[in-house]
């Protein structure tokens, strides 16, 4: 007895000490965990955007939904449907990690070439198959390209879908650089939609920069709104007005000229006189939608037709691109111009 003591002893206390180790790191684990929680539960949302991924899913779409989760991101997918058909895993895991799916045609064709019935069997084989990889029927349409028309609008309506199109193009497509796609995201104001795609390294990396530009000024992604076309909160409710009263003051002139204008945009230039800081109501013609702004900040109504731009200190002049959406003719009305 008096040898088996000393090797007892020595037994109880190891595992004392082991447990008291175990205890520590359960104690440092329960710590590291609350903290992991802490920023989300405590983000503040004064506004909502919509994050959007355009032509999967690819072979990159597992990787971009580990992103995207990793930076507590839910974003819109706007799938090809012959993508959705090779792919239904993919699609089924866009919807597991909380993604919302749109259609975006079949193939990716240039649809305002085909004719109503053509559309119609395009729009309506890629529901199809989104609902039958993902249980849900899509509400929302994104046409290939941007490219849309009355009759595509017409079509998209008639099988309950509503046309999305995009306020802040990423550029990605055309080889933007991560910082460049960082920098044209930073443009997004509450309500707006950026368009972004699937299958893109750059887009990848560019995520948690988006997403730490977007903390800093209390936005948030969200969902885009089937009735408006506008990113709301995930649960569908309204976000906060996007567009406050002008400051009070006087009055300025403000006047536009259309300097360039392509096929399907134009460009807008307003010079200002009469004031050093100013603020200009702009309405834009539905389903007309501006895509890229320069030398001023800009915030939107709730219809996102009417933009209010404020000085930013880039001068007196500023600008705009608006996509015509079928709609070549219209141009933006100014409504009003206030001082300071």
């Amino acid at each position: 007895m008096s040898r088996l003591f000393p090797r007892t002893a020595l037994w109880s206390r190891r595992l004392r000490a082991a447990l008291a180790v175990l205890a520590t790191a359960v104690a440092m684990c329960g710590v590291v965990l609350a903290a992991t929680s802490t920023p989300s539960s405590a983000a503040t949302c004064n506004g909502y955007v919509g994050l959007t991924f355009d032509d999967g899913p690819t072979g990159s779409t597992s990787a971009l939904l580990n992103v995207l989760r990793n930076n507590g991101v839910r974003a819109t997918m706007f799938n090809v449907g012959q993508n959705v058909q090779n792919n239904r895993s993919a699609a089924q895991a866009q919807v597991a990690a909380g993604m919302w799916v749109g259609n975006h045609s079949w193939n990716h064709a240039h649809m305002t070439s085909m004719s109503q019935s053509q559309m119609q069997s395009d729009l309506s084989q890629t529901s199809s198959a989104i609902q039958s990889a993902t249980g849900s029927r899509p509400v929302l349409f994104r046409p290939p390209y941007g490219e849309t028309n009355s009759t595509l609008q017409s079509v998209a309506s008639s099988l309950g879908m509503r046309q999305v199109i995009w306020d802040v193009d990423s550029q990605d497509w055309n080889g933007a650089s991560v910082s460049q796609i960082v920098a044209n995201a930073s443009r997004l104001q509450a309500g707006q939609v950026i368009l972004m795609h699937d299958g893109i390294q750059n887009t990848r990396d560019a995520i948690p920069q988006i997403m730490a530009n977007l903390t800093s000024r209390n936005l948030c992604p969200g969902m885009i709104s089937p009735s408006t076309g506008r990113a709301v909160a995930p649960d569908g409710t309204t976000p906060p007005p996007t567009t406050t009263p002008p400051p009070a003051g006087g009055t300025c002139t403000a006047t536009a000229t259309t300097p360039n204008v392509w096929g399907d945009r134009y460009n807008t230039s307003v010079t200002v006189s009469g004031a050093s800081t100013w603020t200009v109501v702009v309405a834009i013609t539905s389903p007309q939608r501006v895509s890229t702004i320069w030398n001023g900040t800009a915030t939107w109504d709730s219809s996102g037709t009417v933009m209010t731009m404020r000085s930013n200190g880039s001068g007196n002049t500023f600008g705009f691109t608006t996509m015509t959406n079928g709609n070549s003719s219209a141009r933006p009305q100014i409504r009003s111009c206030t001082s300071g």
